[in-house]
């Protein structure tokens, strides 16, 4: 007979101490066989001492239960004590159920596939027509298809994906995707949904394997899978030609990488250990090649876990410094490198893809632009003369092209408006001209070409105005002069001549090796000869009335480091000076990869919401979690299929609810630990807290950083953030119902059945906001359960 403290040992705490406390006779006891009939076991008995029998002929297991060189999924942190020993079998199955239990992993990842394909694709073809944001992205895929250069805020890869999915699908890449505009028979958009939804459906089998590795119960996986499952919003935003199910996916699996790293903590250096951070590392790469909101939300996550851990090995003494320098080594080869070569290869791949001439061009350097074919910079007259034709391009990063047009100040001087326009325009078109007094261009004479130091006139071609600068304050820098067109050919005065200072030449080099200004290459600033300021574009963008071009102004600050004063010749047209040649230019990659950068970050801090427009599809980064407002997504015509972006309520409400619960649960523990309270066995707490930081830390680094950025925002830049709250609720139900020892394995599953019934019941009675709204939106008033959200018009 077997002693109280060795049967306890043997099988490993939790119900295995349970069941050893069971006594026939006085004595304690276990039964010989599992199957025995005579035995009436306790809850979860029958299934430890299956696992038991098992264990005594598998291989070995390590200090954490888990058999060495096991890779399988469910082999989380917490295992062992009451958080249970995975079940390592190879006994043929007796029936059903038996073989589900020694191939849950394999089952249920088919079975959720299947479950998520079905939702993500019934019905995915019904609305024929361009919903939401497909008339970007859509369009987007059609630039690379053809081959033309365009600009946008986010970072390519997404949107090369997007043309990957038109040229599997059979689309030739000639459609406008105005939104609301119907597809017609050439675009194969129901095929270009369903590859782009793929990512949707992945991402349910990526939720059920990443609650695995934290060490859930089978409850909290079951039902943290199912939320992911029956998000209202997760598959609304999965069924359209757009980035976010490719963002979504890509953090999704950017988590499973960490957590499968974290696994792996006891074999560092390891194969899997390898393995799983350079899959981290490429995840990484690849959200924020999607979005950058996966550069300040996931990457900042593994970041702090990265920078946490290496802490705690810094105290570790035990560890030789050597090994701790490898490990600096290796995060920073897999979550610093890899990731930026991943990013930088997207936009290598963009710029040699995208190789013509295309509306986005003006975004770039004029050097790029020479390359690009259809673009005839690089034929242009090499030097300039006085008397030629050109556009002037500001080099400061995002910097556009001189503009004016014969629209007027609304205030200041009133006199024609001088901008910086970033598309091409018969108004960005100049003359240079010498200045009033000095001596007229002769077309007949010999040429003169402009030097550095020369004083000269810019004119305004359609207008013949001249660019002018006074002591008048600039409409939005009021520390600087206004700049605006003045006069004719014949009316001017000083305050139109301007000074040419050459910075440098990108092929001559220094300022001492130009003689003449080049087109392209020469970069220079003009200096107003009256007042000494200086041309300057800085990226601020004018009110409605300059039409949210960027302000020009003259700088008083003389400071010549500063990009944006800085200015070099793109276009030129002069028929007595022969053709430039390509072969004169070069754009090294790195400046351009730069450069393109610096301008999607401009541009992306310039989309502030407009308070001369109401924007009824903006809102708040603190209305999403509550859902105080959705988004409509396409019209709201009684004869056409409608889609309203909005969560399924008892998730999201669910996922505010345990993050609060969650940090009420945090400062329990610790106030109890303070006063030496046990309610943990060892290293349970540890990885209790390690999930907690988790969840909290993602659901923070996703949606802090909106609450105090300028920019518009809307209901599904939400969507990344969520996951985490989703997160969160299975950690609170994990800890508080289904790994509890105070309830039974019973009422565990009443309250699993209770909680994924209510999911799906909510996600039946919203179905349609993803699925499609058919009919008068007033037939459908169950939707209005909340006076907040504009799903109905007032007049409705």
């Amino acid at each position: 007979m077997q002693s109280q403290e060795q049967l306890d040992m043997r099988l490993g705490g939790g119900l295995g101490a349970e069941m050893s406390r069971r006594r026939v006779g006085g004595l304690p006891t276990i039964p010989a066989s599992p199957n025995d009939p005579n035995v009436n076991y306790l809850d979860g008995e029958k299934d430890a001492l299956l696992m038991e029998n098992e264990r005594s002929t598998s291989p070995a297991y390590d200090e954490q239960g888990k058999m060495f060189g096991s890779k399988g999924f469910g082999m989380g942190p917490r295992t062992g004590g009451r958080r249970g020993i995975p079940l390592m079998t190879s006994r043929r199955p007796e029936n059903v159920p038996q073989w589900i239990m020694q191939n849950e992993e394999i089952f249920f990842t088919v079975l959720y596939t299947a479950l998520s394909l079905f939702t993500r694709l019934w019905k995915i073809g019904a609305a024929d027509y361009v919903v939401w944001d497909e008339a970007h992205f859509g369009k987007f895929g059609s630039h690379y298809i053809n081959r033309d250069f365009y600009f946008d805020v986010h970072p390519p890869l997404g949107k090369m994906l997007v043309g990957l999915v038109g040229v599997l699908s059979g689309y030739g890449g000639g459609f406008d995707f105005k939104s609301g505009a119907p597809y017609g028979d050439k675009v194969p958009y129901t095929t270009m949904r369903v590859l782009m939804a793929m990512f949707g459906v992945g991402m349910v089998p990526v939720a059920w394997w990443t609650a695995g590795e934290l060490g859930w119960s089978r409850q909290s996986r079951h039902l943290v899978t199912l939320c992911v499952l029956f998000d209202v919003g997760w598959l609304c935003i999965s069924r359209f030609i757009l980035l976010d199910s490719m963002l979504l996916f890509f953090t999704f699996t950017t988590i499973l990488g960490l957590v499968k790293f974290h696994n792996q903590r006891h074999d560092a250096f390891g194969d899997d250990w390898w393995a799983w951070l350079v899959f981290t590392g490429l995840q990484i790469g690849c959200v924020c090649s999607v979005k950058w909101v996966g550069l300040f939300g996931a990457t900042a996550l593994v970041g702090l876990y990265t920078v946490e851990d290496l802490w705690n090995k810094f105290g570790d003494l035990r560890m030789p410094k050597m090994t701790y320098i490898r490990h600096w080594l290796a995060r920073g080869l897999c979550l610093i490198f890899i990731p930026f070569c991943v990013y930088a290869m997207s936009f290598k791949l963009h710029f040699m893809i995208l190789n013509r001439s295309g509306p986005g061009d003006a975004q770039m350097s004029s050097l790029f632009q020479a390359h690009l074919r259809g673009n005839d910079f690089a034929q242009s007259p090499l030097e300039i003369a006085y008397g030629s034709k050109l556009t002037l391009k500001n080099y400061g990063y995002g910097g556009g092209l001189l503009h004016s047009h014969v629209q007027t100040y609304p205030v200041g001087s009133l006199q024609q408006q001088v901008t910086c326009y970033h598309y091409k325009d018969d108004n960005n078109n100049f003359y240079i001209y010498p200045p009033w007094g000095g001596k007229p261009v002769d077309p007949d004479a010999e040429l003169e070409y402009v030097r550095d130091g020369d004083v000269l006139r810019i004119v305004h071609v359609p207008t013949t105005r001249n660019i002018h600068s006074h002591t008048v304050p600039a409409p939005m820098t009021k520390e600087n002069y206004e700049v605006s067109a003045y006069g004719n050919l014949t009316v001017g005065d000083v305050h139109d001549h301007w000074v040419v200072e050459v910075v440098d030449d990108m092929i001559l080099g220094k300022k001492k090796n130009v003689d003449k200004i080049h087109a392209l290459t020469t970069r220079m600033r003009f200096r107003h000869q009256v007042l000494g300021c200086y041309l300057k574009a800085a990226n601020v963008p004018l009110p409605q009335w300059g039409w949210k071009q960027i302000e020009v102004t003259c700088d008083k600050q003389n400071n010549p480091a500063d990009a944006h004063t800085w200015w070099n010749v793109e276009s030129h047209w002069n028929d007595r000076l022969p053709s430039g040649d390509a072969k004169l230019y070069k754009s090294p990659f790195w400046k351009d990869f730069w450069h393109l950068n610096v301008a999607m970050m401009t541009s992306n801090n310039a989309l502030i919401p407009d308070p001369d427009k109401d924007d009824i599809l903006a809102s708040q980064p603190l209305d999403w979690p509550w859902l105080h407002l959705g988004l409509r997504m396409c019209g709201w015509g009684d004869n056409q299929i409608k889609y309203y972006l909005l969560g399924t309520p008892i998730i999201w409400w669910g996922g505010g609810v345990a993050l609060i619960v969650g940090c009420l649960t945090l400062v329990t523990y610790l106030m109890r630990m303070q006063r030496q309270y046990k309610d943990w066995a060892e290293g349970e707490w540890d990885d209790w807290l390690y999930v907690f930081k988790l969840a909290l830390g993602g659901w923070l680094t996703h949606f802090v950083p909106f609450l105090i950025m300028g920019r518009v925002t809307y209901l599904h830049h939400y969507l990344p953030t969520l996951w985490f709250a989703v997160l969160m609720i299975g950690h609170m139900l994990d800890t508080f119902v289904f790994q509890s020892s105070k309830r039974s394995n019973r009422a565990k599953w009443i309250w699993f059945g209770v909680l994924a019934g209510s999911v799906f019941f909510c996600f039946m009675w919203f179905r349609g906001m993803a699925f499609g709204i058919t009919g008068p939106i007033k037939d459908h008033r169950g939707l209005k359960w909340r006076k907040v959200r504009q799903i109905y018009d007032d007049r409705d």
